[in-house]
């Protein structure tokens, strides 16, 4: 008597994947983004590019000389902004023997560690440029570096002078014709602005004593880099920024695929896993995420900088 080979199927594995889990997954991914926390957050996208107008040039308005004086024109442009639905991916590979232990927590396991992992994508994409897909604007590093909106650790008499005094951090921001509305900081920064006080000895960095109540830097949202995969602190030690003008739309698509037949390689090609022989299964987990970054112009500076400026460390 012959007996089917059997595997675990599409079918088999779809209670592992019930769509309110995809949904707490998406909620919970702009939460563990320091990106997606502080960029203003647009509507779903309902198709792969969303466009937004932005000012290329500004109005004017005159006062007239005289009852019959004519009155002069002005105009105003705009120019597109396009966003457009990258995907971020990840495979986790699954033993059987895993999933048929009734006991142990599958998904309780991995949504943290799917949430993270996306999270470290979007932040070290859109700030630091890795794997970043060619659709997204410039990472914001390499912008602000570009621009000169760039400030050495020392160019004040400390810290703090780096960051808030006349030619610090903000300064360049505010030079820009923008302001600062928050910061992005490496971990390592922390212990720098424990200490950091006002002239009225007042402290200037207020750190999150509740999960409610965010870190603050002169009265601005500050955020760190807490898992230490992002910042390249070679090049960035800390971000200020008018995030406001930094945007993303969520195209509403988290969707997951069981492998249970696959090769699975290494980026060097060698194979990583062969689920068939090593009884696996893979679930792959996909998200389409279009990001942009505004820099219209503005009253200030009509020939706009850029909307962002980084403290960079000393070079050796």
């Amino acid at each position: 008597m012959t007996q089917d080979a059997l595997y675990i199927s599409r079918t088999n594995a779809d209670a592992l994947i019930p769509l309110d889990i995809s949904n707490e997954i998406i909620q919970n991914v702009p939460a563990s983004s320091a990106a997606l926390k502080m960029f203003r957050q647009l509507p779903n996208m309902s198709v792969k590019q969303k466009t937004l107008p932005i000012a290329a040039s500004l109005p004017k308005a005159y006062f007239l000389n005289g009852d019959t004086a004519q009155k002069k024109t002005t105009n105003a442009e705009w120019s597109k902004l396009t966003l457009t639905a990258e995907e971020i991916a990840v495979i986790i590979p699954i033993p059987e023997a895993v999933l048929d232990d009734a006991s142990y927590d599958i998904w309780g396991a991995l949504k943290p560690q799917i949430v993270e992992a996306f999270g470290i994508a979007i932040d070290s994409a859109i700030f630091f440029g890795t794997d970043k897909p060619d659709t997204y604007p410039d990472a914001i590093v390499n912008a602000a570096t570009a621009a000169g909106n760039v400030v050495t650790v020392g160019t004040g008499t400390d810290i703090a002078d780096d960051i808030i005094g006349e030619n610090g951090l903000m300064a360049k921001v505010e030079d820009s014709g923008f302001r600062v509305t928050g910061f992005f900081a490496d971990g390592s920064m922390e212990a720098k602005f424990r200490s950091l006080r006002d002239k009225n000895n007042q402290l200037l960095y207020m750190p999150a004593l509740t999960s409610e109540v965010p870190n603050t830097l002169v009265g601005r949202n500050l955020i760190y880099d807490e898992t230490g995969c992002v910042f390249d602190n070679t090049k960035a030690l800390m971000i200020a920024g008018d995030f406001s003008k930094a945007v993303y739309s969520i195209r509403q698509d988290l969707t997951y695929k069981v492998l249970d037949q696959a090769i699975i390689q290494n980026t060097d090609g060698t194979i990583a896993y062969n689920l068939a022989q090593q009884d696996m299964v893979a679930l792959r987990c996909v998200m389409r995420i279009g990001i942009q970054i505004a820099n219209p112009v503005n009253r200030k500076n009509k020939k706009s900088k850029y909307p962002f400026a980084i403290l960079k460390p000393i070079s050796d």
